[in-house]
């Protein structure tokens, strides 16, 4: 008998989750660092609520990632002077090389798994993953 597509998918994303997860920890970084400089790096969020609501995480998450960065050197928050609740964040020397390591070592994770399908294969399962995306959606 057939798993469920729906097991199948979640072990799948899991393995390769982890052999992401695994890439990024040796580089000295992980999906959470990764995820956050790519955040403040854009410049798309104002606030660090702005950015949590847009990583889908609670502020609190969001706090406890960026303390721990803050102590690594990673970025660095100030306080806006017109309205002192509000934190930015930016990055540090430190943290944009950091940025520039994890990037390479997901470019390289990107191309491993492509590297696995041929070019047809790749835009199918995008075109799949889309269609299974839209069907479970809100």
């Amino acid at each position: 008998m057939d798993l469920p597509i729906g097991l199948r998918l979640a072990r799948t994303t899991r393995l390769v989750t982890h052999a992401l997860e695994r890439a990024l920890l040796d580089a000295g970084g992980s999906s959470a660092t990764w995820q956050v400089l790519l955040m403040v790096r854009s410049r798309q969020w104002d606030t660090q609520s702005q950015m949590a609501e847009a990583m889908g995480i609670t502020g609190a998450t969001l706090s406890h990632h960026l303390n721990a960065m803050e102590a690594q050197g990673l970025i660095r928050r100030r306080r806006e002077a017109g309205n002192r609740r509000v934190q930015r964040v930016e990055l540090t020397e430190d943290g944009i090389a950091m940025l520039d390591r994890l990037r390479e070592v997901v470019a390289a994770h990107d191309w491993w798994l492509r590297s696995t399908l041929s070019d047809a294969e790749v835009e199918q399962l995008g075109e799949l993953l889309d269609r299974l995306e839209a069907a479970v959606a809100p």
